[in-house]
């Protein structure tokens, strides 16, 4: 008998520990928790008998939830909290029916809802910062290795001027670590306890609401806001557009690649192995899958943030829709983002780099790229103008004759008179019209460096 626990591409598109982090036993656990850590910071301030806590704790465990029974009961209910705490309940009272009639004393639904889901979060934030540092010091050894590389670089997917690949690593890793920082300053925002009670006020807590919360916060490890927050949703919109920011950084790499790992290119491939990128009728294939999972996080992902910053709309005290568009929607941007993450890292790491063809690219145009160096050469002599249409009229002349754009040049007296051998020799090397491209990179590594001093 086929059976599966989860969606059958997930894989494709995540990772097996983000796929953990949200499934759906890891969010009654965590539910679960908060249940604990209530009851335990109940105790604590003196709310509940301490000899109930013990036998609440004991019970908080997924595995003596009924999963069916609970996702049947929460079609109904609305939501999964309601009869998660009448299972809990029934669970406790089984061994300690005293102790069953403190279970989830204060709270409502949207706060153990609300603080589980920031636990899984800052759960998967774990990940994305683990992978993230990663990915950055891949591809800073990366933008190293190939600092002095030329390799042609392109505008309107057009050939325009000589860059070097380090610089497109460094790019890359430029962006990223501007989403560490971004990472970092989300969990000072994101990650808070919820706790509000049923209108955000605590009043069934009475003067110990204070004292409860902060021994609840303590417990969950978790900061605790100045006021709860069940209808601001800048918190968990922040999350998934800081997500999505990153995603979208993930697509363009994969895209860039992929472009590259062109047959007519073939500048750049994704690392090759047993079964990876195969065709099921084309046995010469290779293509690129991984830059295919991480384009298609970067084409769903946007949307699903939209949803999210959607979402904030929510009316008074409690949301009605909104809120709960978001149970389902975070995870996903979660999950997707992960996935990009490891299959580029997976790929800047095992990156097959072919430099003969980076250089056979340059010569593509039989040195047309280059025109614009010679043209500024010229123009001291020359003029700036002047310059400039000799140098487009040796342009046409060498595609219309299929000849390089030097041949062309050699034979105007202007331009021997202007420049000799060896000059021509030096601004017809590619390497040599890549502009601020090393100490742009150089730049990138040391900020790299610096932000892990």
């Amino acid at each position: 008998m086929f059976a599966y626990p989860g969606r059958l591409n997930d894989r494709l598109t995540s990772t097996d520990a983000m796929l953990a982090v949200f499934a759906p036993q890891a969010t009654v656990q965590r539910m679960l928790d908060v249940e604990a850590a209530l009851a335990h910071a109940l105790g604590q301030a003196g709310v509940i008998p301490a000899d109930a806590v013990a036998p609440i704790e004991a019970a908080c465990h997924a595995d003596r939830i009924d999963a069916d029974a609970l996702t049947a009961a929460a079609a109904s209910a609305g939501n999964l909290a309601i009869p998660l705490v009448k299972q809990l309940t029934a669970r406790v009272a089984e061994h300690a029916p005293e102790a069953a009639k403190y279970v989830h004393w204060g709270a409502t639904s949207q706060d153990i809802i609300d603080s589980g889901a920031v636990l899984q979060l800052r759960d998967a934030l774990d990940l994305i910062e683990t992978g993230l540092d990663a990915l950055c010091g891949v591809l800073a050894r990366q933008a190293a290795a190939y600092r002095d590389t030329p390799m042609i670089g392109r505008t309107w997917l057009q050939q325009a001027l000589p860059i070097t690949l380090g610089l497109k690593f460094a790019q890359w890793l430029d962006a990223l670590e501007r989403h560490r920082e971004r990472l970092g300053q989300l969990r000072g925002r994101a990650l808070a306890l919820q706790f509000g009670g049923a209108a955000g006020t605590l009043a069934s807590l009475g003067e110990k609401a204070q004292p409860v919360a902060q021994a609840l916060a303590q417990a969950l490890a978790l900061p605790l806001p100045n006021v709860p927050w069940h209808t601001q949703r800048d918190r968990v919109a922040e999350a998934a557009t800081v997500l999505g920011l990153l995603t979208g950084t993930l697509g363009k790499i994969a895209r860039d690649v992929s472009l590259q790992m062109q047959t007519e290119i073939g500048e750049l491939a994704e690392p090759s192995s047993s079964g990876k990128g195969g065709s099921s009728t084309m046995p010469h294939k290779r293509n690129p899958v991984g830059c295919a999972a991480a384009l298609t996080a970067a084409a769903r992902v946007p949307a699903l943030v939209a949803t999210m910053l959607a979402a904030m709309v929510q009316e008074h005290e409690r949301a009605l829709g909104g809120w709960q568009a978001e149970w389902e929607t975070l995870p996903d941007i979660a999950r997707l983002c992960a996935g990009a993450l490891a299959n580029v890292t997976d790929i800047a790491e095992g990156l097959d780099v072919d430099t003969a063809r980076l250089s056979a690219n340059l010569d593509m145009t039989r040195g047309l790229i280059l025109g614009e160096a010679v043209m500024l050469a010229l123009g001291s002599t020359l003029g700036r103008l002047a310059a400039h249409e000799l140098v487009e009229h040796a342009s046409r002349e060498a595609i219309r004759s299929g000849r390089t754009l030097r041949q062309v040049l050699e034979e105007n007296p202007e331009v021997a008179r202007a420049l000799d051998t060896l000059q021509l020799d030096a601004l017809f090397d590619p390497a040599n019209y890549s502009g601020q491209a090393r100490q742009f990179v150089d730049a990138v590594l040391a900020r790299h460096r610096a932000a892990r001093a």
